[in-house]
Protein backbone atom coordinates (compact mmCIF):
# COMPACT_ATOMS: atom_id res chain seq x y z
CA UNK A 1 0.00 0.00 0.00
CA UNK A 2 1.39 3.37 -1.30
CA UNK A 3 0.54 6.58 0.40
CA UNK A 4 0.98 10.29 -1.12
CA UNK A 5 0.21 13.04 0.30
CA UNK A 6 -1.47 15.92 -1.75
CA UNK A 7 -1.83 18.77 0.90
CA UNK A 8 -4.83 19.59 3.69
CA UNK A 9 -6.81 16.11 4.17
CA UNK A 10 -6.52 14.36 0.22
CA UNK A 11 -4.30 11.69 0.07
CA UNK A 12 -3.37 9.40 -2.59
CA UNK A 13 -3.43 5.37 -2.06
CA UNK A 14 -2.32 2.58 -4.27
CA UNK A 15 -3.61 -0.50 -3.22
CA UNK A 16 -5.07 -3.79 -5.23
CA UNK A 17 -3.70 -2.54 -8.13
CA UNK A 18 -6.00 0.45 -8.08
CA UNK A 19 -5.87 4.33 -7.26
CA UNK A 20 -7.84 5.79 -4.66
CA UNK A 21 -8.15 9.24 -3.79
CA UNK A 22 -9.23 10.99 -0.39
CA UNK A 23 -10.88 14.54 -0.06
CA UNK A 24 -9.28 16.13 -3.25
CA UNK A 25 -8.82 19.79 -2.31
CA UNK A 26 -5.58 21.02 -4.21
CA UNK A 27 -6.54 23.37 -7.08
CA UNK A 28 -7.76 25.62 -3.99
CA UNK A 29 -4.72 25.27 -1.96
CA UNK A 30 -1.65 27.42 -2.49
CA UNK A 31 0.89 25.27 -0.88
CA UNK A 32 0.24 22.34 -3.35
CA UNK A 33 0.22 24.62 -6.68
CA UNK A 34 3.03 22.28 -7.89
CA UNK A 35 0.13 19.18 -7.92
CA UNK A 36 -1.44 19.38 -11.27
CA UNK A 37 -4.54 17.57 -10.70
CA UNK A 38 -5.25 16.40 -14.53
CA UNK A 39 -2.66 14.11 -14.27
CA UNK A 40 -3.94 12.24 -11.16
CA UNK A 41 -4.87 8.64 -11.73
CA UNK A 42 -8.12 7.49 -9.77
CA UNK A 43 -10.04 4.67 -10.03
CA UNK A 44 -11.96 5.83 -6.55
CA UNK A 45 -12.67 8.98 -4.54
CA UNK A 46 -13.71 8.91 -1.76
CA UNK A 47 -14.75 11.69 0.54
CA UNK A 48 -15.66 11.74 4.21
CA UNK A 49 -17.82 14.90 4.22
CA UNK A 50 -19.68 17.99 2.03
CA UNK A 51 -17.17 21.02 3.31
CA UNK A 52 -15.19 22.82 0.44
CA UNK A 53 -12.05 22.07 1.77
CA UNK A 54 -12.99 18.29 0.98
CA UNK A 55 -14.71 18.34 -2.01
CA UNK A 56 -13.26 21.05 -4.63
CA UNK A 57 -11.62 19.21 -7.58
CA UNK A 58 -13.74 15.94 -6.99
CA UNK A 59 -15.57 16.82 -10.24
CA UNK A 60 -12.49 17.36 -12.10
CA UNK A 61 -11.12 14.38 -11.28
CA UNK A 62 -13.95 11.64 -11.33
CA UNK A 63 -14.41 13.10 -14.93
CA UNK A 64 -10.84 12.63 -16.22
CA UNK A 65 -10.46 9.48 -14.92
CA UNK A 66 -14.31 7.77 -14.73
CA UNK A 67 -13.93 7.26 -11.02
CA UNK A 68 -16.65 6.18 -8.84
CA UNK A 69 -16.98 8.49 -5.70
CA UNK A 70 -17.53 6.53 -2.54
CA UNK A 71 -19.15 8.73 0.19
CA UNK A 72 -22.36 9.09 2.58
CA UNK A 73 -25.90 8.96 0.74
CA UNK A 74 -26.37 12.43 0.31
CA UNK A 75 -22.77 13.39 -1.07
CA UNK A 76 -22.72 10.74 -3.42
CA UNK A 77 -26.29 10.86 -4.85
CA UNK A 78 -25.01 14.90 -5.10
CA UNK A 79 -22.36 13.83 -7.40
CA UNK A 80 -24.53 10.97 -9.15
CA UNK A 81 -26.97 13.53 -10.10
CA UNK A 82 -24.24 15.21 -12.00
CA UNK A 83 -23.13 11.97 -13.93
CA UNK A 84 -20.80 10.74 -12.21
CA UNK A 85 -20.32 7.31 -11.22
CA UNK A 86 -20.97 6.32 -7.30
CA UNK A 87 -21.52 4.32 -4.36
CA UNK A 88 -23.24 5.46 -1.36
CA UNK A 89 -22.64 4.25 2.61
CA UNK A 90 -23.53 5.12 5.96
CA UNK A 91 -22.41 4.57 9.48
CA UNK A 92 -21.53 0.85 10.36
CA UNK A 93 -22.13 -0.20 6.42
CA UNK A 94 -19.12 -2.07 4.82
CA UNK A 95 -18.73 -3.43 1.16
CA UNK A 96 -16.33 -5.08 -0.66
CA UNK A 97 -14.84 -3.38 -3.52
CA UNK A 98 -11.97 -5.12 -6.19
CA UNK A 99 -9.26 -3.35 -3.92
CA UNK A 100 -10.30 -4.49 -0.70
CA UNK A 101 -12.74 -3.96 2.24
CA UNK A 102 -14.53 -0.29 2.95
CA UNK A 103 -16.72 0.62 5.83
CA UNK A 104 -17.60 4.01 6.49
CA UNK A 105 -17.58 5.11 10.34
CA UNK A 106 -18.67 7.90 12.45
CA UNK A 107 -16.83 11.32 12.83
CA UNK A 108 -17.33 14.08 15.22
CA UNK A 109 -17.73 17.23 12.81
CA UNK A 110 -20.34 19.05 10.77
CA UNK A 111 -20.87 18.24 6.73
CA UNK A 112 -22.72 21.21 4.61
CA UNK A 113 -22.08 21.96 0.55
CA UNK A 114 -20.39 25.34 0.07
CA UNK A 115 -23.76 26.37 -1.30
CA UNK A 116 -24.83 25.50 2.53
CA UNK A 117 -27.24 22.29 1.54
CA UNK A 118 -26.80 19.37 3.67
CA UNK A 119 -24.36 17.33 3.10
CA UNK A 120 -25.25 14.38 5.36
CA UNK A 121 -23.10 13.00 8.33
CA UNK A 122 -19.52 13.23 8.38
CA UNK A 123 -17.86 10.10 8.36
CA UNK A 124 -14.03 8.30 8.17
CA UNK A 125 -13.14 4.91 6.37
CA UNK A 126 -11.93 2.17 7.64
CA UNK A 127 -9.92 0.59 4.65
CA UNK A 128 -9.10 -3.16 4.85
CA UNK A 129 -6.41 -4.01 1.90
CA UNK A 130 -4.65 -7.80 1.42
CA UNK A 131 -1.94 -7.17 3.57
CA UNK A 132 -2.85 -3.80 5.19
CA UNK A 133 -5.32 -1.79 7.03
CA UNK A 134 -5.38 1.99 7.27
CA UNK A 135 -7.82 4.54 9.03
CA UNK A 136 -9.23 7.89 7.61
CA UNK A 137 -11.17 9.53 10.51
CA UNK A 138 -12.13 12.40 8.43
CA UNK A 139 -12.12 15.71 10.22
CA UNK A 140 -13.39 14.99 13.51
CA UNK A 141 -12.78 15.64 17.32
CA UNK A 142 -11.62 12.30 19.96
CA UNK A 143 -14.72 10.18 19.92
CA UNK A 144 -15.62 7.15 22.35
CA UNK A 145 -16.60 5.40 19.36
CA UNK A 146 -12.97 5.17 17.84
CA UNK A 147 -12.37 2.73 20.71
CA UNK A 148 -14.88 0.44 18.29
CA UNK A 149 -12.44 0.55 15.37
CA UNK A 150 -9.38 -1.98 16.70
CA UNK A 151 -12.06 -4.58 17.49
CA UNK A 152 -12.65 -5.38 14.25
CA UNK A 153 -9.58 -4.44 12.11
CA UNK A 154 -5.79 -4.44 13.41
CA UNK A 155 -4.33 -0.71 11.82
CA UNK A 156 -1.10 -0.62 9.87
CA UNK A 157 -1.95 3.34 9.53
CA UNK A 158 -4.28 6.00 11.30
CA UNK A 159 -5.11 9.09 9.34
CA UNK A 160 -5.98 12.09 11.54
CA UNK A 161 -6.11 16.08 11.64
CA UNK A 162 -4.19 17.45 13.77
CA UNK A 163 -4.50 21.04 13.17
CA UNK A 164 -6.60 22.40 15.99
CA UNK A 165 -9.72 24.90 15.62
CA UNK A 166 -11.96 22.62 13.52
CA UNK A 167 -10.65 19.12 14.57
CA UNK A 168 -8.64 17.58 17.19
CA UNK A 169 -5.55 18.82 18.00
CA UNK A 170 -1.96 16.76 18.62
CA UNK A 171 -2.94 15.93 22.29
CA UNK A 172 -6.01 14.44 21.51
CA UNK A 173 -5.02 12.72 18.03
CA UNK A 174 -2.17 11.05 20.56
CA UNK A 175 -5.35 9.59 22.73
CA UNK A 176 -6.93 8.71 19.35
CA UNK A 177 -4.21 6.82 18.49
CA UNK A 178 -4.29 5.10 21.42
CA UNK A 179 -7.93 4.32 21.45
CA UNK A 180 -7.56 2.93 17.74
CA UNK A 181 -4.45 1.33 18.79
CA UNK A 182 -2.16 2.06 16.19
CA UNK A 183 1.33 3.99 16.51
CA UNK A 184 1.91 5.05 13.73
CA UNK A 185 0.21 7.94 12.41
CA UNK A 186 -0.31 10.22 9.44
CA UNK A 187 -1.04 14.16 10.13
CA UNK A 188 -3.14 16.09 7.73
CA UNK A 189 -5.50 19.15 8.18
CA UNK A 190 -2.47 21.59 9.16
CA UNK A 191 -0.98 24.73 8.06
CA UNK A 192 -3.39 24.94 5.11
CA UNK A 193 -4.65 28.25 6.80
CA UNK A 194 -4.31 30.62 9.42
CA UNK A 195 -6.14 28.82 11.87
CA UNK A 196 -4.67 25.57 11.70
CA UNK A 197 -1.01 26.31 11.60
CA UNK A 198 1.07 24.14 13.75
CA UNK A 199 4.33 23.60 15.42
CA UNK A 200 6.05 20.80 13.34
CA UNK A 201 8.93 20.07 15.60
CA UNK A 202 7.07 20.50 18.95
CA UNK A 203 3.91 17.98 17.49
CA UNK A 204 6.64 15.37 16.42
CA UNK A 205 7.85 15.20 19.83
CA UNK A 206 4.68 14.93 21.61
CA UNK A 207 3.90 12.12 19.70
CA UNK A 208 7.62 10.16 20.72
CA UNK A 209 6.99 10.71 23.76
CA UNK A 210 3.76 8.66 24.30
CA UNK A 211 5.61 6.25 21.74
CA UNK A 212 4.71 7.07 18.53
CA UNK A 213 5.56 7.85 15.17
CA UNK A 214 3.77 10.92 13.87
CA UNK A 215 4.71 11.47 10.08
CA UNK A 216 4.45 15.20 8.62
CA UNK A 217 5.00 14.46 4.81
CA UNK A 218 5.68 17.41 2.59
CA UNK A 219 3.29 17.55 -0.53
CA UNK A 220 3.66 14.94 -2.79
CA UNK A 221 5.70 13.14 -0.92
CA UNK A 222 4.85 9.60 -0.20
CA UNK A 223 5.26 6.59 2.03
CA UNK A 224 5.04 2.74 1.32
CA UNK A 225 3.24 -0.05 4.24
Amino acid sequence: MKITFYGHSCIGIEVGGKHLLVDPFISGNEKAAHIDITALKADYILITHAHFDHILDVETVAKNNNAVIISNWEIATHFGNKGLPYHPMNYGGSWQFDFGKVKYVAAAHSSSFPDGTYGGNPGGFVIEGEHKNIYISGDTALTMDMKLIPMRTKLDLAVFPIGNCFTMDVEDAIMAADFVDCDKILGCHFDTFGFIVINHDEAKKKFFDAGKDLMLLEIGESISL
